[in-house]
């Protein structure tokens, strides 16, 4: 699993045992299939353009860090990176999860209960995150990110909070909402909701 702003669990394991090679051919695969310059992918890293094309021509895989903002800046998940050649995906524009290829995802929302699995793990440069979520009895957070966000209630009841205001959602119910107004919610009943959730994010430029 991965660590992603989104970041999944245990990536340093699995960092530990990866093909350094592998990683530094999927950086240089990814920038090139999103016809990114060296230039542009230092800048949106913070990095020197000498230092992302030293990483490109080494035998080694960067630190930890400069991974996580590599893949921020290439609009990806860390665990495609980390991906052996046989995981690699050859179609970048498409991308077919099956279920039990789900990934459980520790996130922000991970530190207040909520269980998180993402469904799009695998589609390299997406403005779109979606979510099974199975959101707590008791809301412990705020949340509040640019861009837009659609719930479509799988399980109920569900109450959903924004802006201050409550709305009691059932199975079927849906709502579409500017995700930078606070909100959160929280599984109402005997037992958990379950939500899909997807999170538009305004596409890097």
């Amino acid at each position: 699993m991965i660590l992603r702003q989104t970041h999944w669990v245990g990536v340093k394991k699995i960092a530990a045992s990866m093909d350094e090679k592998q990683v530094v051919r999927n950086i240089k695969r990814i920038r090139q299939s999103k016809k990114m310059s060296l230039g542009r992918l230092a800048k949106l890293c913070g990095l020197t353009k000498g230092y992302v094309s030293k990483i490109e021509n080494s035998d080694k895989a960067p630190p930890f860090s400069t991974l996580s903002k590599i893949a921020g800046a290439l609009d990806t998940d860390i665990s495609l990176l980390l991906a052996d050649e046989s995981e690699a995906p050859e179609n970048l524009s498409l991308c077919i999860v099956r279920k039990d290829e789900r990934k459980e995802v520790v996130s922000r929302g991970t530190l207040y209960g909520l269980h998180y699995e993402a469904l799009a793990h695998k589609k390299i440069g997406k403005n779109m995150e979606p979510y099974v979520i199975l959101p707590v009895f008791r809301e412990k957070g705020i949340f509040s990110h640019e861009g837009e966000e659609f719930i479509y209630v799988l399980e109920g009841p569900y109450e959903f909070s924004y802006d201050g205001s409550k709305y009691l959602l059932n199975a079927g119910d849906s709502i579409y909402f500017d995700s930078i107004v606070p909100h959160s919610g929280r599984s109402l009943g005997r037992k958990k909701a379950k939500i899909l959730a997807v999170i538009y994010s305004y596409k890097r430029r």
